[in-house]
């Protein structure tokens, strides 16, 4: 993953799988390397999942205010990910695991307010992708999910309320709800549809209901996506994706559709 030292929504960011595409990409970025803004290479985690964890905290307290799991793989920017609150696959092990090590960060970091910290889990490990003291583009999202304005409890914690006195409850959600994202492909034709670390979205939406299918269905639905149910699926996909396509090949069986599919 190419990573240039000073980089917003992932611009310029890259990734390359060998040296002719290293030199390639080097080519055509539109970016200055030099001693004091180097380019940096970071190992690409493949087939992981991301997490997104938002959290207050005072110092003293932490309050962890959501658990995001994206559904796209790590690999995609996370603003062009969607994701759910509560995680639709993590096992409770895992849930814990995270909360836990993200109260430590804040408190070790002096966090006083909000804070984000991306995730990935590969194997059953966890590895920490970043970490912002501040808030991020999914507190909007986590406050209409869980039912708290953490944005207002968050400037009150930074002008010195401390969370113990502020009675905070995380809810018992009867709900699932799913943020998807809004790209602008259908405005601007030419652009590259393929997503990667650089963010490519303008703006999101979100579906709410009793179980994650449905709303995930409803996300897409109001993302302006024609969800088809019936008809015929495409498959092309590289040598070392195709045994993860296997599981889906079959649900659209399953459900009626029909499959072409290159070698």
């Amino acid at each position: 993953m190419t990573r240039p030292s000073y980089v917003l929504g992932g611009r310029a960011m890259e990734i390359v799988r060998d040296e002719t595409a290293l030199k390639a990409y080097l080519a055509h970025a539109q970016i200055d390397i030099t001693e004091d803004e180097p380019l940096l290479l970071d190992q690409y985690l493949q087939n992981a999942v991301e997490v997104d964890v938002d959290a207050i905290c005072d110092g003293k307290d932490v309050f962890i205010a959501g658990v995001m799991e994206h559904i796209e793989e790590a690999g995609v920017h996370s603003g062009d990910s969607a994701c759910s609150i509560p995680p639709y696959t993590l096992s409770d092990k895992i849930i814990a695991e995270l909360k836990a090590e993200t109260e430590k960060l804040a408190l070790e970091l002096g966090v006083i307010g909000l804070m984000n910290v991306q995730y990935a889990i590969k194997d059953s490990d966890i590895y920490i992708l970043e970490v912002n003291p501040r808030a991020s583009r999914t507190a909007p999202f986590v406050a209409k999910s869980i039912g708290l304005p953490i944005a207002r409890i968050a400037a009150k914690v930074m002008a010195g309320e401390k969370i113990a006195d502020l009675n905070l409850v995380y809810p018992d959600l009867p709900h699932t709800a799913v943020k998807e994202v809004v790209f602008p492909f259908a405005r601007f034709p030419g652009v590259d549809t393929v997503l990667g670390p650089e963010m490519r979205s303008t703006g999101e939406v979100m579906g709410i209901d009793g179980n994650f299918d449905k709303a995930r269905a409803k996300s897409l639905i109001a993302a302006g996506a024609q969800i088809p149910m019936s008809g015929r699926v495409f498959i092309s996909l590289k040598d070392a994706d195709k045994p993860l396509m296997l599981n889906a090949a079959r649900k659209l069986l399953g459900m009626g559709f029909s499959i072409i599919a290159t070698g």
